[in-house]
């Protein structure tokens, strides 16, 4: 599955929309080095039994995503803060 990663407005967490615009979840950050991923939808199952958390950082995050449904996370350019 390969998701479209955009920070959201408050800067510690980051939405996950697959490539026809449905929402998968997001990766919050809860402290630094504490990234966590929250599947939502369809996504649920797609990321069961995923290691969801905590990530040392945001591309640790999206490294687990992408090895587990074998995707690509593409990052929204020019916009994340971390």
């Amino acid at each position: 599955m390969d998701l479209s990663v955009k920070q959201l407005d408050n800067g510690m967490a980051w939405e996950l929309v697959d490539l026809l615009g449905r929402a998968t979840g997001t990766v919050t950050q809860a402290a630094p080095n504490e990234f966590t991923i929250h599947p939502e939808g369809h996504a649920l199952t797609t990321m069961a039994g995923m290691k969801r958390g905590p990530h040392t950082s945001l591309d640790a995050a999206l490294a687990e995503i992408e090895k587990h449904t074998r995707g690509v996370c593409r990052r929204d350019p020019g916009k994340d803060r971390v």
